[in-house]
């Protein structure tokens, strides 16, 4: 038969009886781990900050660890409520709650005055984290054909590793254009600052 392949008998990850449409859990799954990439972000961005945090705000080491830290008390917060509120307002509307608290940490945390405004905003943040560690993987399991369940389910950890090479790139490509996290990049912010706004 012309169009059949040796391989045409063999089922694809798009292709799903049971849903009537693997591409579209493929789709719905990607989207998901979104939170996982960001999740990956925001754990790591801080790692270029922290010298240029510290030389700013003229804070001691246990101040700054625990600014670095804090994010880890929203995380716990985050994960602890985060299926009781999925449950009452669904998981997709809760992944949105956590996408806008992320984007309020990066603009927060970015534009921080002082060091308890950072520890603040990764707080906030770190909710946002604790949430899509919680409800991204349960969204995709419930949404993912069983024949491809596991294979999208690695999705949201390949979207947390991406998510920290990303951060800790552009924490490299930012201080460098700047000659240092701590000097001035645009709009007369230092790189340090660009590195959580990006």
């Amino acid at each position: 038969m012309a169009g059949q392949g040796p391989t045409s008998d063999i089922p694809s990850v798009f292709d799903d009886e049971d849903s009537g449409s693997g591409r579209g859990a493929v789709r719905i799954a990607s989207v998901a781990a979104l939170g996982g990439l960001l999740f990956g972000y925001d754990s790591a961005v801080i790692n270029g900050a922290v010298d240029a945090i510290q030389k700013h705000f003229e804070v001691n080491n246990a101040s700054l660890g625990f600014a670095v830290a804090s994010a880890l008390l929203g995380a716990a917060a985050g994960a602890m409520t985060a299926g009781r509120v999925a449950d009452r307002v669904g998981r997709l509307a809760v992944m949105k709650i956590a996408a806008v608290l992320f984007f309020i940490s990066a603009i927060g945390t970015g534009l921080a005055a002082n060091v308890g405004m950072i520890v603040l905003f990764r707080i906030v943040g770190g909710v946002g984290v604790g949430v899509a560690s919680v409800i991204a993987p349960a969204y995709i399991a419930e949404t993912s054909p069983a024949r491809i369940r596991g294979r999208l389910g690695s999705l949201q950890q390949l979207a947390i590793v991406t998510g920290i090479f990303v951060s800790l790139a552009i924490d490299y490509l930012l201080a460098h254009l700047a000659g240092g996290a701590s000097n001035e990049l645009w709009l007369g912010m230092e790189a340090w600052r660009w590195m959580f706004l990006a």
